[in-house]
């Protein structure tokens, strides 16, 4: 399976566009992808079909020669870019020289993406260069089906995300329950000969840590990660603070990058230190049917939306609210199954009730799970690739237990 734009020449022949055209630095994962290119201070790519072409600044042409996947690499010096600027300032300058840089590549119309710079699309107009709206985003679409080189990219995320959540795991395990039932560790003392040592209340925080300095001897690094317990894990998407509880659900979840592919991971476990409540055991039962009954329905053809509503079944099969049987609910089950990862760690497809048909080569995460804040929350994650027959989970093998001792 290799890199293929022929959706985007599709987009480009039904508007009758002579180029797609992005004016960002590399966060933004479609100009990443585009161009090949790792910078982190804005640049011009414009992609006709026949040619892409990279205009760079003079610092990063000499890089983007080489690691760009341009056909052609200008500098802005090349189109007097500093005299421009320095008569007209910078934000028209510019428009001049992107302008002037897709006259060279006999471009008179262009599609740009909805982030595009308003500033410098009205620039181009003034310059006489059409621009419309790709209001589709064609690029996350065609991002969204993998190469096998990406695909290797996301198992090398996965692998580093296993040995994460094993650290997670494993200092929750070792953590002794306190008589105010804090979970506490024994860490060395700052300055101690290494036989010293003193008892600390095991925080998200330190789980945090542990998780982020795995990661990175792995090759991967986040920005946050997740580990939430008790009222906190009632939030999807509460990042977790303080001490740890025992009997508590813990919601560990991690999304790290691939530092050298840029390509990222995503999984969940939830754990509980000793025995959980009842209905957190119960609910983590019922989030493994929801999550089995999703992973049942991912095949080529089938549509994120048969994948989410399986895990709905299950959930309204027991009694408990979703976002589709109560749009307003802000308990039970209160997103959506799943969703694309790739470039970037939420992306196309989705899994929810507009999804639309999976195809092989697809990343998706399937992540079922049950929110109340009197109670706590549940999910259980796991990510996996859509093949020509079903899915292959690369999250398979990493064990879904609750307790932790």
């Amino acid at each position: 399976m290799t890199r293929t734009l022929d959706a985007l020449d599709d987009r480009l022949a039904a508007t009758d566009a002579d180029a797609y055209c992005i004016e960002a630095g590399s966060a933004d994962s479609n100009q990443l992808y585009l161009s090949g290119f790792d910078a982190p201070d804005p640049f011009f790519t414009a992609y006709t079909g026949e040619e892409l072409a990279v205009l760079t600044s003079g610092l990063e042409y000499g890089r983007a020669k080489k690691e760009s996947h341009a056909d052609t690499v200008a500098r802005l010096s090349t189109y007097d870019y500093a005299e421009r600027a320095a008569e007209a300032g910078q934000s028209t300058a510019l428009a001049g020289v992107y302008a002037d840089f897709l006259a060279d590549l006999g471009v008179e119309s262009a599609l740009v993406p909805e982030r595009f710079p308003v500033g410098v699309a009205d620039g181009l107009r003034e310059a006489g260069i059409g621009v419309d709206v790709d209001r589709d985003d064609v690029i996350e679409t065609v991002r969204a089906t993998k190469t096998d080189e990406e695909l290797d990219a996301v198992r090398r995320a996965t692998a580093a995300n296993e040995a994460a959540m094993a650290a997670a795991e494993d200092l929750i395990a070792a953590a002794e329950v306190a008589d105010d039932g804090t979970l506490v560790i024994e860490e060395g003392v700052e300055g101690g000969d290494g036989a010293d040592s003193e008892e600390t209340p095991l925080t998200s925080e330190r789980v945090k840590e542990e998780i982020e300095v795995t990661l990175l001897r792995h090759g991967c690094a986040l920005d946050e990660t997740i580990v939430a317990c008790g009222a906190d894990a009632a939030d999807p998407h509460d990042r977790g603070s303080g001490p740890l509880e025992a009997g508590e659900s813990v919601i560990v979840d991690i999304f790290p990058r691939e530092k050298a592919s840029k390509y990222h991971s995503d999984m969940t476990r939830t754990f509980s230190k000793g025995e959980a409540s009842d209905s957190i055991a119960e609910w983590f039962e019922l989030t493994e049917a929801a999550l089995s009954a999703a992973l049942d329905a991912v095949e080529p053809g089938a549509t994120g939306a048969e994948v989410h509503a399986a895990a709905c079944d299950v959930y309204e099969e027991a009694g408990h609210p979703t976002l589709r049987s109560d749009p307003d609910t802000e308990t039970g089950f209160i997103h959506s199954t799943g969703h694309g990862v790739g470039l970037d760690v939420h992306e196309q497809p989705g899994l929810n009730s507009r999804g639309g048909e999976l195809e092989p080569g697809q990343v998706v995460t399937v992540e079922p799970g049950l929110y109340d804040p009197a109670v706590g929350g549940v999910r259980i994650e796991d990510i996996v690739i859509v093949t020509e027959n079903g899915y292959e989970n690369l999250t398979e093998d990493y064990p879904v237990e609750l307790v932790v001792e």
